[in-house]
């Protein structure tokens, strides 16, 4: 590396940035990267991706969190001022902050899934940074990953569809054995 080259980019604190979303109550679904190599990627991620219920009362719990993790826009210019509030999260809908444990992406609409209900009802539970917390399916990674279709998203889909089809495979026999 020389001088003045950016430096790479860090994983995130999933454990500083996990617990006020648990502690406060926060109802939502990991997902993106994190959510894929809980479910056996290889692809390493440098965000922390949720999905979060809608309903008042979980935004409200979700704004006490996020303050407590002193959350700024992403690429937002500092100046800018940002009302982190219970209006401001209702009037929106995803936001991509950065905190000083990491990005962390939280989104109330993600392309590919029918909204927050339907992800939490397949989510699995999984022992994340020492929190047991609910993580988007495979099947409901390879939709969104479909639904963005950026380069990097269809290197990722191929190998999703890999773990997708082998847990197929074992969970029906494949005769061998």
């Amino acid at each position: 590396m020389t001088v003045g080259e950016p430096l790479p980019p860090r994983p995130p604190d999933l454990s500083r940035l996990l617990e006020p979303l648990i502690r406060h109550g926060v109802d939502f679904v990991l997902i993106g990267g994190m959510a894929g190599l809980a479910q056996g990627s290889n692809y390493p991620s440098y965000d922390l991706d949720i999905v979060y219920s809608r309903g008042q009362d979980n935004i409200a719990r979700m704004v006490a969190a996020l303050k407590e993790l002193d959350v700024r826009v992403r690429g937002a210019p500092p100046e800018l001022e940002f009302v982190l509030d219970e209006r401001t999260i209702e009037n929106g809908t995803n936001f991509t902050f950065v905190t000083p444990f990491g990005d962390l992406d939280v989104l109330g609409d993600v392309a590919g899934l029918k909204g927050f209900d339907e992800l939490a009802a397949a989510a699995e539970e999984k022992q994340i940074a020492g929190f047991s917390i609910l993580v988007a399916s495979i099947d409901h990674l390879i939709a969104m990953k479909r639904a963005a279709n950026r380069p990097k998203d269809r290197n990722m889909l191929e190998e999703y569809l890999v773990i997708a089809e082998r847990r197929q495979q074992k969970a029906g026999g494949d005769g061998a054995g």
